[in-house]
Parts: structure tokens; C-alpha cells; sequence
């Protein structure tokens, strides 16, 4: 409960209700990307300080190697499972998105675990970046892949057993194009960028950048989760007459990813902050970089699918219940 009672948590909150109501209140765009890069450069700084300080440990590797086999396993058996009841082009697109990691989120449960006194290592952060593209790299392939079967049996004069779009409707960039874009995206750049500034000026840059990254950082947040509040209430709609199972899919999958992440954590016996965050990062879902690559890499896919999944249930599912869960999961076994 006393998570709920945290400015940063009830200002979404009002957001949702505010959208919610049809309220003309509107965040700006360029503010809101303000905001966005804002909390990317100060979490970057707070992770390169962090890590300046206690060096390159063995959790730290254990950490940074867990996160990346997560980036691998959990889009892959996302579309294995999506596969059931979505074509190959929609089930890529959604497991990129749910393989993927949302920045906001890991933001959120960073400040949560603060708020509670729960240590955790900042090279968490630098987990997080290395989380961001992997699902991507896999989507495009796993899409190029259902575009061969599909001139395949365009060839043989048949039609696709699953009824996904024919491969000549839409144009798609090139491979490398759309692999750049992944690797290579601004916001991940920053958030590497200021880790790595963080890391170099140690603690006389901690001292210097503290009115910056972390006296206003809380207020940032606040007014942020604001916007995303009304965005989410915004994209609810999109939700409506899609499958039952595509909405179990939504609460209940970030619920096994961050098992998966739980067990892990445990078996290399990781701290319980950073086993907290494991479990934020496996759960969380992107709905800002990877639906702007896919739109491009995979147009077959709905945009309305996965963005309105991730964001309009997913987002504010781990944003109310989904941190406080985890980080008392991760207390609890730790």
C-alpha cells in the first residue's frame, strides 16, 4: 500500500483518470521527450557513479550476463506462444516488444527500491541497455524468416496455412538499416553515454552533477509518469475486441518472465535489489524504441496489437502492482 502513496505513483494515477475522462490536459511532445531523455542521462550518471565505485565485480558480470541470456530466451518463448494464436508477422512484432525492456519502468522501480531502502548495484543500468536491442535483432529475423515461407508458397501457387499478409504488400528497409536503427538507438546511446561519463569522473562528478541527477530527479519522474498516465488511459481503447488470451497474455506473461528472472537470480545468487530489478527489466515491455523500429522492420504486424497491449495494460500493470510484487518476491527468496 505505501507504494501507492508515492507522488511519482499517484500522479499516474491521476493521469489515467484524467485520460480516462476525456480531459484536454496534454503533456507536450517536446517536453515529454525532454522529460524522457532527462531520466535516461540522470539514471545513466547514478549507474556510471555506482559502478565507479564498486568496480567490475563478478555480480556484476553474473548480472550483465543474465540480463542478456533474458533478452534472448524471453522473446523467443513469447513467440513460440503467440504463435498459437497470432500469425508469424504479429507474434514477432509482440515478443520483440515483450523481449524488450521499458526504460520508464526500470526508472520507476529504481526510485521504488529507493523510497524502501533497498541497495542495488547501479551497473543494473547498464543491464537494461544490453536488454534493449537482442528481441529487436530476433524479430526482424524471425519476420524475414515468415516472408521466405510466404514467397515459398506464393511460388508453389497456394496460400499460407496461417493467412499472413503476402510478402509484396509492404516494402521493408534493408536488414542493415533496421539493425542500426536497433543498435544504435538515441536513447540507449545517451543512457550508455552518461553511464559511461558517470564512471570516468567518479565521485567528483557525483558531486557536481547532484542538483542535476538527483535533487530534481523525483519531481522529473512525477511530472513524467503524468504523461504516461495519459497516454495509457489514451490507448486502452485499442484493447477492445482483441482475444481473451491476447489480454492474459499481457498480465500474465510479464508475471512468468519475471519468474524466469526470479530463478536466475537466485541460482547466481544476486542481490535481492538487483534480483528486483532482474524481475522489473524480464517483465516490463517497450512501447517507445522497439514499436518504432518494428513499425518499419515489420509493417505486416498491427501497431495497434502490441503498442496497445504494452502500454494501455501492461505498462500500468507493472507500474501499480507489478514493482511492489517483485521487489517483495525478490526480498522474500533472495
Amino acid at each position: 500500500m505505501q507504494s501507492f502513496l508515492d507522488p511519482a505513483i499517484l500522479f499516474f494515477v491521476f493521469g489515467i483518470l484524467a485520460g480516462s475522462l476525456k480531459s484536454n490536459l496534454e503533456i507536450p511532445p517536446p517536453i515529454s521527450r525532454f522529460l524522457s531523455l532527462y531520466l535516461l542521462m540522470a539514471l545513466g550518471l547514478k549507474g556510471g557513479f555506482a559502478l565507479a565505485h564498486s568496480g567490475l565485480t563478478t555480480e556484476v558480470l553474473l548480472s550483465l550476463g543474465a540480463a542478456v541470456a533474458l533478452a534472448v530466451l524471453v522473446p523467443v518463448l513469447g513467440y513460440l506462444v503467440l504463435r498459437r494464436f497470432l500469425n508469424r508477422f504479429d507474434a514477432a512484432a509482440v515478443a520483440a516488444t515483450y523481449g524488450s525492456v521499458s526504460a520508464v519502468t526500470f526508472i520507476t522501480a529504481v526510485q521504488y527500491l529507493d523510497t524502501q531502502g533497498i541497495a542495488f548495484g547501479g551497473h543494473m543500468a547498464a543491464s537494461m541497455a544490453l536488454m534493449e536491442s537482442p528481441a529487436i535483432v530476433l524479430a526482424v529475423l524471425l519476420a524475414n524468416r515468415a516472408r521466405h515461407k510466404n514467397a515459398s508458397f506464393k511460388a508453389q501457387g497456394s496460400q499460407p496455412a496461417d493467412n499472413t499478409p503476402d510478402p509484396s504488400s509492404a516494402a521493408t528497409p534493408p536488414l542493415r538499416r533496421i539493425l542500426h536503427e536497433a543498435l544504435t538507438d538515441g536513447a540507449q546511446l545517451l543512457l550508455i553515454g552518461a553511464m559511461l561519463i558517470g564512471v570516468l569522473t567518479g565521485e567528483s562528478g557525483q558531486a557536481a552533477m547532484k542538483p542535476f541527477s538527483v535533487d530534481l530527479f523525483r519531481g522529473m519522474l512525477a511530472f513524467f509518469l503524468l504523461d504516461m498516465g495519459l497516454l495509457a488511459a489514451r490507448n486502452m481503447g485499442q484493447l477492445k475486441g482483441q482475444s481473451v488470451w491476447l489480454l492474459v497474455y499481457a498480465v500474465g506473461g510479464p508475471l512468468v518472465h519475471a519468474g524466469i528472472a526470479l530463478a536466475l537470480g537466485l541460482m547466481l545468487g544476486m542481490a535481492p535489489g538487483n534480483v528486483a530489478l532482474l524481475m522489473v527489466l524480464a517483465a516490463s515491455a517497450s512501447y517507445i524504441a522497439v514499436p518504432a523500429v518494428v513499425r518499419h522492420a515489420i509493417p505486416e504486424a498491427k501497431p495497434s496489437l502490441y503498442f496497445g497491449m504494452s502500454l494501455g495494460l501492461t505498462f500500468p500493470f507493472n507500474i501499480l502492482l507489478g514493482i511492489p510484487l517483485y521487489g517483495y518476491l525478490a526480498q522474500r527468496f533472495a
